[in-house]
C-alpha cells in the first residue's frame, strides 16, 4: 500500500540496484526511518500524515515478512515499538468494534459494520473498496486462519489499547500518611519499590510445600504493572475524580471522606452520577472533573480480605497478619499474589506468615473432573455409602500438595483403614468398661510391656506434633494407623488378651493393663478427633461429658519416654518375629492348630538368650512352653524350632499346662479365679 518512498535523512542515500525486472532491491535495514504516504491520504485528517518505517525485530521470516502495517492500539508488539519511537496510539475503535464517530476521519465508516465483521472487511467491504478506488489494492480474497477467541463464548477477540488504572511495580513506594506510625514506614523501607518489597516479603514467608516460594517469587519478579481497572457494569467502583484538563486524579481528604461516608451508607450505589457534585463539594466544579466509571479488578477486592477480616474489629481474637493463607496452586497468580501486593503497598509486608498450597482432586483414572465427561464425584453421594469420616480420612491421607485421585475403589481401601481404627475403639471401650479409679496403677508400677507402650505414646506425641507443624496430615494419620495396627492390635492386644480375659479382677497385671487402656483410649480419641470427627465424638460421649472437640491435646508425660526400654523391646519384637516365622509352617503342616499348642525350642546367642530369659517369652509369643539354650556359635539372634506340647489344655485359658486338673479341666490360675 506504499505509493511514495523517500529517504528520512536527505544526507543518506539508499543504495539501489536496477534489475531486469524493473524492480528495486533494498536491504530491509536501509528502509529504517524512511517515510511512507498512507494509501488513503486523499481522505485527509488522520490519513494525511506521513508515516515512518520502523525496524521491528519481532517480524520474522516465519511469521510475516517485509513491510507490515502498525496497529499500536491493537497489538502489544506494535504498541511497544511505536512508543519507543514517540508514536502514541490512536484509540479509534470503540468497545463494540465500531469506529469512533467523534472524529471526521472515520465518519465514512459509520454504519458499515465493525472491525471483526465480514461486512467491513470482506473484499467488497468499505475498506477494500476505498483502497481499490485509490488504486492501492492489488488483490483481495478470503482465507481461513487462526484467530484469538474467547474460550467460553467461542467469539472472536480483538485487542484494544485503552486507558487503564495501574499500580506500578517499579516506582518507589510513597511514604505512609502522617499519623500511621513509624513501624509501617520502617517495614516498607526507604525508596523500595513494590516489586522489591514483595520479593523481600516472599523470602520472609513460610511456604508449604517449599516449591510455592519459587513459583510465587518467579511470578512477582517477572510480572508487569498491575492493571486494577475493569470496564464492567458491576463490581466495586474506583471512586476517583479525574481533572479533565490535566488527567490527574483528585486527592482531597474532604472529598475522600464524603465518598467513604456515601459508600459506607449506600454501598457501591453511593458512587453515582447524581451524587457526583455533592461528593465534590463546593470547592470543585463537576464540569472540570470526570467521575471514573471503571470498577476494581476482583483480585484487588479479594486481596483486601486481610484488612476487612483481621482489622475490622468484628472478631477481637483475630490479629494481623494471618498465620496462614490456604488455597489451591492456581492462586499463586491469584489471591496469594493480589493479597501480597496489596499488603506490601499499604503495610510494607505480606499479610500472612505462611502460605499453604494444595493440588486438585481428579477422578480415579487421573482425569480432571468435568460435567461434560460425566466423571464428577459428589461428596454427598460418597457420604451416603461411606460416611463423612471416611471421606475426611481420605482427605487426610492423600498428598494434598499434589493433584490426587478419588473414586469408589480408592475409598474402599480407606474404608478398610477406618474399620481397623473403629474396631480398636470398640475393643478399648469394652476392655475398660466398669473401670474405677481405685483400680488405677501408676505408670511407674506397671509391668515392662505397659511401660513400653507409654514410651511409644511419648514418641508418637512428638511425631504428631511435628506432623501438624509441617501440615503433614498424611504422616499424622499414617503414624496413628501404624501404631494402632502394628503396636497395639498385632502385638500388645494379642499378648494381653489372656491377662484381660483370664486373670482375676484384682490381678496387678490386669489392673495395670486396664489402666494403660484408659490412657490409650483418651489419647487416641483426642488425636483422631480432627480426622474422625463423628466417630471420636461418639467414643468420647460414651464415657465423658461435653464434646471431644472442646478438649485439649492429650497430656503425655515426657517422663514416659525411655529410649533404653524402647531399644530393648525392639530387640524382643525381632526375636518374637523369628518365633512367629517358625510357628506358621507348623500350623500350615497341621503339626499344631493354635499357637498355644506349640513348644518353642530356641538356641540363641548369649546376649539374646539373656534377653529372652528376662521376660515371659512364652506369653510374648502366645505359646504354652519355651525351651532355651545358648549357642556359642551364634553372634546374634536365635534358631527356633517348634514341636507340639504334650500337656493338657486348660478349658478356660486354652493354654497347655502341666497343672491342668483332670477333675476340673482348669489350670491352677483359672481354678483360683473361678473359685474365688
Amino acid at each position: 500500500g506504499v505509493t511514495e518512498v523517500r529517504p528520512f535523512d536527505d544526507e543518506e542515500e539508499v543504495a539501489v540496484e536496477h534489475q531486469a525486472s524493473n524492480r528495486y532491491a533494498f536491504k530491509g535495514t536501509q528502509l529504517a526511518g524512511a517515510i511512507a504516504r498512507h494509501p488513503l491520504h486523499h481522505l485527509g485528517g488522520f490519513y494525511a500524515r506521513p508515516r515512518p518505517f520502523l525496524p521491528g525485530d519481532f517480524v520474522t521470516t516465519d511469521a510475516g515478512t517485509g513491510l507490515v502495517h502498525m496497529a499500536p492500539d491493537h497489538g502489544e508488539d506494535d504498541f511497544t515499538l511505536c512508543k519507543a519511537h514517540g508514536i502514541d496510539p490512536v484509540f479509534a475503535v470503540l468497545g463494540d468494534g465500531t469506529y469512533r464517530t467523534d472524529r471526521s476521519d472515520w465518519l465514512w465508516l459509520e454504519g458499515k459494520g465493525n472491525v471483526i465483521s465480514d461486512k467491513l472487511n470482506n473484499p467488497e467491504g468499505a475498506i477494500c473498496t476505498a483502497l481499490r478506488d485509490a488504486g492501492a489494492l492489488l488483490a483481495a480474497d478470503k482465507f481461513q486462519h487462526s484467530y484469538p477467541h474467547s474460550w467460553r463464548s467461542k467469539k472472536k477477540v480483538i485487542y484494544r489499547c485503552t486507558p487503564q488504572w495501574f499500580i506500578p511495580m517499579d516506582k518507589p513506594l510513597p511514604s505512609p500518611p502522617a499519623g500511621e506510625g513509624e513501624s509501617r514506614e520502617a517495614a516498607r523501607g526507604e525508596g523500595k519499590t513494590l516489586r522489591e518489597t514483595a520479593v523481600a516479603a516472599i523470602a520472609a514467608t513460610r511456604f508449604i510445600p517449599e516449591k510455592g516460594r519459587n513459583r510465587l517469587g518467579a511470578m512477582v519478579e517477572g510480572r508487569p504493572d498491575w492493571v486494577i481497572s475493569r470496564q464492567r457494569a458491576w463490581g466495586v467502583p474506583i471512586t476517583l475524580f479525574v481533572n479533565r484538563a490535566t488527567g490527574q486524579y483528585l486527592n482531597d481528604p474532604d472529598v475522600n471522606a464524603r465518598i467513604i461516608a456515601a459508600v459506607r451508607e449506600q454501598g457501591v450505589d453511593g458512587w453515582n452520577a447524581d451524587a457526583a457534585q455533592t461528593l465534590l463539594g463546593s470547592g470543585y466544579a463537576l464540569a472540570d472533573y470526570e467521575r471514573v466509571t471503571d470498577i476494581l479488578d476482583v483480585w484487588f477486592d479479594s486481596g483486601c480480605t486481610h484488612a476487612f477480616v483481621l482489622e475490622s474489629g468484628r472478631w477481637p481474637d483475630l490479629r494481623w497478619p494471618a498465620d496462614l493463607y490456604l488455597e489451591g496452586s492456581d492462586q499463586h497468580r491469584g489471591w496469594f499474589q493480589s493479597s501480597l501486593l496489596q499488603s506490601c503497598g499499604t503495610r510494607g509486608r505480606a499479610p500472612y506468615n505462611a502460605v499453604l498450597t494444595h493440588g486438585f482432586t481428579m477422578d480415579q483414572n487421573g482425569r480432571k473432573m468435568s460435567k461434560s465427561l460425566g466423571n464428577t464425584t459428589n461428596p454427598l453421594d460418597l457420604m451416603k455409602d461411606y460416611g463423612a469420616d471416611i471421606l475426611r480420612l481420605w482427605a487426610a491421607t492423600v498428598d494434598f500438595t499434589e493433584d490426587h485421585r478419588i473414586g469408589k475403589e480408592i475409598l474402599t481401601g480407606v474404608a478398610d483403614q477406618y474399620r481397623k481404627l473403629r474396631n480398636t475403639f470398640r475393643y478399648l471401650l469394652g476392655a475398660v468398661d466398669g473401670f474405677a479409679e481405685t483400680e488405677r496403677v501408676a505408670p511407674t508400677a506397671m509391668p515392662e510391656l505397659e511401660r513400653w507402650v507409654l514410651h511409644r505414646l511419648a514418641e508418637i506425641d512428638g511425631e504428631l506434633r511435628r506432623a501438624i507443624g509441617d501440615f503433614d496430615f498424611n504422616t499424622y494419620v499414617t503414624t496413628l494407623s501404624t501404631f494402632v495396627n502394628n503396636d497395639l492390635s498385632a502385638f500388645v492386644f494379642d499378648i494381653r488378651k489372656d491377662v484381660l480375659y483370664c486373670d482375676a479382677a484384682t490381678s496387678p497385671v490386669r489392673r495395670a493393663y486396664r489402666s494403660l487402656l484408659t490412657i490409650l483410649l483418651d489419647a487416641l480419641t483426642r488425636w483422631l478427633a480432627p480426622v474422625l470427627v463423628f466417630t471420636a465424638e461418639e467414643v468420647w460421649t460414651s464415657h465423658n461429658p461435653g464434646s471431644v472437640h472442646m478438649a485439649d491435646w492429650p497430656a503425655i508425660d515426657a517422663g514416659w519416654h525411655d529410649p533404653a526400654l524402647g531399644g530393648r523391646w525392639q530387640q524382643l519384637r525381632a526375636l518374637r518375629s523369628l518365633a512367629t516365622m517358625a510357628i506358621e509352617p507348623a500350623r500350615r503342616d497341621k503339626l499344631i492348630g493354635s499357637s498355644l499348642e506349640a513348644r518353642l525350642i530356641l538356641s540363641a546367642a548369649h546376649a539374646d538368650a539373656a534377653l529372652i530369659a528376662s521376660v515371659d517369652f512364652a506369653e510374648l509369643c502366645i505359646v504354652s512352653d519355651v525351651t532355651l539354650d545358648i549357642d556359642p556359635a551364634l553372634e546374634t539372634g536365635a534358631l527356633v524350632s517348634v514341636e507340639k506340647v504334650e500337656a493338657e489344655k486348660c478349658a478356660r485359658c486354652w493354654r497347655h499346662l502341666p497343672d491342668v486338673a483332670e477333675s476340673t479341666g482348669l489350670c491352677g490360675r483359672c481354678d483360683t479365679v473361678v473359685s474365688a
